[in-house]
């Protein structure tokens, strides 16, 4: 775990020096205890001889469906000096936490979810996986985080009043608690509890992992019982997120550098907005050097008849926003326009899968044909949204109310856009 606000060195918790039933532990700015030093300062020799040890080890345990229910003892060199409840945690960047339920969109809520989906394990980005001590039946661990209130707002709203009923908070320092508990030994499950009060956000679940060796690296799924996280805003009419957790691989064994990537899809969803989220997390090439790929779609579904789990399944018209870039680096997110339409081909070509774009684009040329000929058949005349004429005499275009609504919502960083009623392909 990394310092439990990441990179920012004013938001620091203090940790309890032993885990057990009457430990309590208490949040202060001024002291601080970092959770893995001896993580990031290992020497690589040393570093090198823990992974020919472990790899040994896990030989043993090829085609065991879970390593993870064996009842086997790693030895105590080949650990990391922290507790595993104190390491798996999902708020390596709090302040991300604590500004979702800001926005006064549904959207924009949602967006502010995936802003904390993408920062919630920076402990694999900035620091090394590791194996922390398991945890004991009835262990537990709990902290406070003391954060800044001062998340960037998303999609350009200005204020956060309304999201906690008029309790101003931003750049001001709020609390967040968190305690979690292993509650099962066989099979190894902990439970873990969120809570800002003053912000109205809470979140909880199940952590259990399935693991498999599968002679190179180490495949790990989510449990039975780990269902991914639940994020309720209070505030917000009790809207609850859940979050689904997708499958990872631990690799880098053989050349003596752990490290995690993702290959699956994951889904964000919330049944009052209707609103959900398909993450495709890109397949790594095993010759190429690692990308770490992600893209994704936001769009409208209905909760009673749930069946789309491919982005490719997801029809345009309920399509609100699309998501590309690395997972170790910068996610951008495109609400609706001409990238829309794009997305697909762009993502195909950024990943060298020519036949697959060029597949796409002739599909979208097809569909514009089509469209064309229809119109063509009922004598009807294309009519542009934005502005009066498709060309002028003059070569100057003028603007629909359309247009210039949308061009006053530009200026006052308005970016929400209805769905065009009429598209050209």
């Amino acid at each position: 775990m990394t310092s439990p606000a990441g990179e920012n060195p004013s938001n620091k918790a203090k940790v309890s020096p032993a885990p057990s039933p009457t430990t309590s532990v208490t949040s202060t700015r001024d002291t601080t205890t970092t959770s893995r030093p001896d993580a990031y300062v290992s020497e690589k020799s040393d570093d090198s001889s823990k992974l020919r040890t472990l790899l040994s080890i896990l030989r043993k345990f090829i085609g065991v469906s879970d390593i993870a229910s064996v009842r086997f003892s790693l030895p105590a060199q080949l650990l990391e000096p922290t507790p595993n409840l104190e390491y798996w945690n999902y708020l390596d960047r709090p302040e991300t936490f604590v500004a979702i339920g800001d926005s006064d969109d549904g959207l924009g809520r949602m967006l502010e979810v995936l802003r904390f989906w993408f920062t919630k394990d920076l402990k694999y980005v900035k620091g090394k996986p590791c194996k922390p001590y398991n945890s004991t039946l009835g262990e537990f661990f709990r902290c406070n985080w003391e954060v800044e209130d001062d998340a960037p707002p998303i999609l350009g709203e200005t204020h956060k009043e309304s999201a906690t009923h008029h309790v101003d908070t931003k750049n001001k320092q709020v609390r967040v608690s968190y305690i979690t508990e292993q509650t099962s030994h066989h099979p190894p499950v902990s439970a873990f509890f969120i809570d800002c009060p003053v912000k109205g956000i809470s979140a909880r679940g199940f952590d259990q992992l399935s693991a498999k060796f599968t002679g190179t690296s180490i495949r790990v799924t989510p449990g039975a019982h780990n269902l991914g996280i639940f994020i309720n805003l209070k505030n917000r009419d009790d809207e609850e997120y859940q979050l689904t957790h997708p499958i990872a691989h631990l690799g880098g064994m053989l050349r003596g550098s752990l490290s995690v990537t993702v290959a699956d899809s994951c889904f964000l969803t919330c049944r009052k907005t209707k609103i959900k989220v398909i993450l495709h997390y890109l397949e790594e090439n095993w010759l190429g050097k690692t990308q770490n790929k992600v893209s994704g779609v936001v769009y409208t579904y209905d909760p009673e008849n749930d069946n789309k789990t491919r982005i490719k399944d997801v029809p345009e018209k309920d399509v609100l926003a699309r998501l590309e870039g690395c997972w170790h680096d910068q996610i951008f997110y495109t609400l609706q326009g001409s990238k829309r339409f794009w997305a697909g081909v762009t993502s195909a070509i950024k990943s060298k899968q020519y036949t697959e774009a060029t597949k796409l684009k002739q599909e979208i040329e097809e569909r514009q044909r089509d469209k064309a000929t229809q119109r063509k058949e009922k004598m009807e005349e294309w009519k542009p949204r934005f502005f009066t004429d498709a060309v002028t005499a003059d070569g100057k275009p003028d603007l629909t109310e359309d247009g210039k609504k949308a061009l006053r919502g530009l200026q006052a960083e308005d970016y929400g856009l209805p769905d065009s009623e009429v598209t050209g392909a």
